[in-house]
């Protein structure tokens, strides 16, 4: 090749174009040469000069030292005692879109218990034609089923209502997992016990102090509904209802009843404490909706957040988020960086899959200026997220149920991010 001067070698021309296009940061500069030398490259280290644990030095695989902050977390003020209470998946350390279950948000009413296989029951009662009561290694021997689906607590950015008051997306949105669900068709189990034609509802319940008790009405229980027994591959964990518990895809999370123990048919809904006087949808004149159990087209930028602040000053920036719907797949996210005068279409990491999250990615090149961030999902019935102003003008501020409006992160130009409204 000619390197004569006034010539354009291969190794030049990359160079030049790679110059033209994005200032690569200073860190991948330096990777290529310039600088002083990188002692972590031209040094060995102790990783290298010694050998590493043995394959039984932790037998169930823990998180290395280094991801020990990637970790649920408690508001202490939000309940009187931990026992009835949340802690929140730190959504904004995740990527990708399976929720791994030591990091999956709890929701418990009296306390996780610890109810072991061989004590394990499941009654089917009321309108049946045989009553019937499932062991656990009864249920192991049903046809199985498998699903990817999103749990939301319907408190879910609650406390969003009247205005911005949690500085984090795990705080203002954490009340929702995606995992991956095995067990058996609920549909199944009923079949075996025979539903009779007055039958309209099923009531169900768990076997803690609570019982939780939820009505779902029986075309829901006989479409998609499961009693699973496996999530991510294993076991459910204690606080997602070990051994068992319903699953319900798309509809809010205090109908996944865990360790569940009964399932009634019923000519109507049971009309229990926890489908009247919670979990209802008061308006500004007082008036409460309910049966609202669908959570709507809904999205959250993760990064950068109040909780993931940007380090590395100005340049490419990947602006990255969750977005999901109860009513099927997500087909579109917008993402503005000014407050939601202009939209550009972020990038879905992989085609929407019903009743579950989806990823998405906007490649940013940040100048270094604030920003105002949002993101809106749309959805395959044509939904668009609402701002939370939208939300307001139909529904008051009385609630705390079922807010899926458009959340604001101001980026300030130190990197640094807050909560805020722009309605």
């Amino acid at each position: 090749m000619d390197h004569r001067p006034g010539t354009t070698s291969r190794r030049g021309f990359m160079r030049a174009g790679l110059a033209a296009s994005v200032a690569l940061p200073a860190a991948a500069s330096m990777a290529r040469g310039q600088g002083t030398p990188d002692p972590l490259i031209t040094e060995v280290q102790d990783w290298a000069r010694y050998s590493g644990d043995g394959v039984d030095a932790t037998p169930y695989g823990l998180p290395i030292q280094f991801e020990s902050d990637v970790i649920r977390r408690n508001v202490s003020w939000l309940t009187a005692d931990t026992i009835s209470s949340i802690n929140f998946t730190p959504i904004h350390q995740l990527d990708g879109t399976i929720t791994p279950a030591g990091c999956a948000f709890e929701r418990h009413h009296s306390g996780a218990i610890e109810l072991a296989k061989p004590d394990y029951r499941l009654m089917v009662n009321g309108l049946v034609d045989r009553e019937l009561v499932f062991t656990y290694a009864d249920l192991e021997r049903f046809p199985r089923r498998q699903g990817v689906y999103f749990c939301e607590c319907a408190a879910n950015t609650g406390m969003e209502w009247a205005g911005a008051q949690l500085n984090g997306s795990q705080f203002t949105h954490g009340m929702i997992h995606n995992m991956e669900y095995v067990g058996v068709p609920l549909k199944t189990l009923l079949a075996e016990a025979g539903v009779k034609p007055e039958g309209r509802w099923i009531y169900v319940e768990g076997a803690d102090a609570s019982s939780n008790g939820r009505s779902i009405p029986l075309e829901k229980a006989m479409d998609d509904v499961m009693v699973a027994f496996k999530a991510n591959g294993e076991a459910l964990r204690k606080e997602h209802g070990y051994p068992a518990r319903l699953v319900v895809p798309g509809w809010e999370g205090n109908l996944w009843v865990k360790w569940l123990r009964r399932i009634e048919v019923t000519a109507g809904p049971v009309e229990s404490r926890e489908e009247t006087s919670k979990y209802t949808d008061t308006l500004a004149n007082g008036v409460s909706r309910k049966w609202t159990w669908v959570m709507d087209a809904k999205s959250v930028v993760t990064a950068p957040s109040p909780q993931v602040g940007i380090t590395h000053g100005p340049g490419p920036l990947v602006i990255t988020g969750l977005a999901w719907s109860g009513r099927g797949t997500i087909t579109r996210v917008d993402v503005s960086v000014d407050g939601g005068r202009n939209w550009t279409t972020a990038r879905l990491a992989q085609p929407g899959v019903p009743m579950a999250m989806t990823r998405f990615y906007l490649d940013h090149l940040w100048d270094g200026e604030e920003m105002l961030l949002q993101s809106r999902a749309v959805d395959e019935t044509g939904y668009v997220q609402p701002t939370k102003n939208a939300l307001r003008e139909i529904r008051g501020e009385n609630s705390i149920y079922h807010n899926n409006g458009i959340q604001t992160w101001w980026i300030k130009k130190d990197g640094s991010a807050e909560n805020v409204e722009v309605s």
